[in-house]
């Protein structure tokens, strides 16, 4: 255990949640409450529910009761002031608000951690899978000195699409034993609670399959080349390169199902490698395959980064969903494919690692390699 550790096991790093009521913030919340770095400091929500104690101001929709160490806290409007104090804000907000919310705590200098979409395409911002490309971290030391003024603790980092998280952590693995994957298919299964509460109609999606989910498809075709992409530099300038080395082409083909909670995804992959890895390479990669957020002790980290089954009908969204928490990813049915070289089934929890858990390991990781400033309680 690393000198770091010992200090964040004896001190408790102050916390925010933006967007707290809302049914992202309640997830953020959940697995807060019980964290052993980090301690809720502050909640911020619209300003019809600031001023209430949050048990009064929230319409709590997860599946154990609302955190006895959160309920008597008085929720404030999302304004930086009320979260001086914190080291990281997690940021649950809907993106038709996020945008200027997020960029005016990062203005005064707060570190955020934002699962909304508003910065994802931002030049300077990394959109980091914490499972994938933690190494895009390195960019915000040019996100803070390019900000005018330059911030010295202040930034904004970007956890992905619930369905691009679950694609991108496979084929990392895969890339990381087996070199560039040039071509990919993907057909995504999603369930209900990726369109938040109260979500998709009943009439719409009982007894159906709704084979459209706006702007998903192209999110997961652009987000995948930024995340599995390096970072390239020149004249001292550093900027996100997409994968652009070795182009990669992904089409992505998403649909609302009716399952509550986990998105289920078959992929097919092409590799630029010839001859390609067989089926039981392919295995045994995922199966090894070890991130640094496992690696550095992150304490949300999944024992296993890509869980692979063996038995040909898993994994299941009703059985599996939940597996470590939900914060690492399934894969299973690895074969043959006859059009591109390999395909397989994945499955992941769309509101754990596909949502809050993804940004709090983000801030783990950001906490042990020192690009979050510390002022522990």
């Amino acid at each position: 255990m690393s000198n770091l550790h010992k200090i964040l096991d004896e001190k408790l790093v102050r916390v925010g949640v933006l967007g707290a009521t809302g049914t992202v913030g309640q997830r953020f919340i959940s697995l807060l409450s019980n964290h052993p770095w980090f301690i809720i400091h502050a909640l911020g929500a619209s300003p019809r529910s600031a001023g209430k104690p949050y048990a009064k101001a929230t319409n709590w929709k997860q599946t154990t009761p609302i955190p006895s160490n959160v309920r008597e806290i008085i929720v404030q409007e999302c304004k930086p002031e009320h979260f001086s104090d914190c080291a990281i804000v997690f940021s649950g907000l809907d993106a038709d608000v996020a945008g200027d919310i997020e960029g005016a705590f990062r203005a005064a200098d707060l570190a955020v951690f934002s699962n909304a979409k508003n910065y994802r395409r931002d030049p300077l911002v990394p959109l980091i899978v914490p499972l994938v490309n933690d190494s895009h971290l390195s960019m915000i030391p040019q996100q803070q000195a390019l900000h005018q003024p330059p911030l010295q603790k202040g930034f904004i980092l970007t956890n992905a699409n619930c369905s691009t998280t679950g694609l991108v952590v496979p084929l990392r693995a895969l890339e990381k034993s087996f070199g560039p994957v040039e071509a990919c298919f993907v057909t995504t299964m999603q369930a209900i609670s990726g369109a938040g509460y109260p979500g998709v109609s009943a009439l719409d999606i009982v007894d159906n399959v709704v084979p459209y989910i706006g702007g998903e498809e192209e999110k997961m075709e652009w987000e995948t080349l930024k995340i599995l992409g390096g970072i390239a530099e020149e004249d001292g300038k550093k900027a996100f390169d997409m994968h652009s080395r070795y182009p990669l082409r992904v089409s992505a083909s998403c649909n609302r199902v009716p399952v509550i909670d986990g998105h289920t995804m078959t992929v097919s992959v092409r590799f630029a490698r010839r001859p390609p890895p067989s089926p039981q390479q392919v295995r045994e990669a995922l199966v090894a395959y070890t991130p640094e957020a496992q690696s550095m002790g992150c304490p949300s980290a999944p024992v296993h980064a890509v869980f692979v089954h063996e038995e040909p009908d898993r994994p299941q969204p009703r059985l599996d969903r939940y597996y470590q928490d939900g914060a690492g990813v399934s894969v299973g049915r690895v074969r043959q494919c006859a059009v591109l070289d390999i395909k397989f089934v994945v499955l992941a929890n769309n509101v754990s690692i596909g949502a809050a858990t993804s940004s709090i390991i983000n801030a783990e990781l950001a906490v042990l390699k020192g690009v979050v400033k510390l002022p522990i309680m």
